[in-house]
């Protein structure tokens, strides 16, 4: 799985003309469900974005997680987070998992994060034409990448 984590004092996302999800202080995540994600990337994810310290303490120094600071987290799926742009010039998107595969993870993964404790979880719409709005903090922006976690990379 791959994510994009960034630091925000607020974010939506717009479907259609309406606002389906917004929050305040917390995590704007954009979620890529590749082909071959399991469950177990699902929770390790979940577990990464809930303790992952890029919040200011007292003193100025990202100390504190999203659950520290009693944040949120607005999770998106995108699927184009698994393009493949080695060739050519247009993406090509088969690394990623098909929809009847992506959807049951994502909804697991944001299970996963309600169980590390993060108490206000929102979503966007799967598989919709979103409209996605953020004021990104700091701005504070982490790629994360199960995969290059199993290759021994320090979490």
């Amino acid at each position: 799985m791959k994510a994009v984590f960034q630091r925000v004092t607020e974010a939506s996302v717009t479907v259609d003309g309406a606002t389906i999800a917004s929050i305040g202080d917390g995590v704007l995540l954009l979620v890529g469900i590749c082909d071959g994600d399991t469950q177990q990337e699902a929770a390790l994810l979940a577990k990464k974005v809930a303790q992952l310290r890029v919040f200011c303490d007292e003193n100025d120094k990202m100390n504190r997680s999203v659950l520290d600071i009693g944040g949120a987290v607005l999770a998106v799926s995108q699927f184009t987070l698994c393009a493949n742009t080695a060739r050519g010039r247009r993406p090509d998107f088969m690394a990623a998992a098909r929809p009847e595969v992506a959807k049951p993870l994502f909804e697991y993964f944001t299970a996963c994060l309600r169980e590390a404790g993060v108490t206000d979880v929102q979503t966007g719409e799967f598989g919709a034409d979103m409209q996605v709005r953020l004021l990104n903090d700091g701005p504070v922006t982490i790629l994360l990448d199960t995969d290059t976690w199993k290759k021994g990379e320090k979490r």
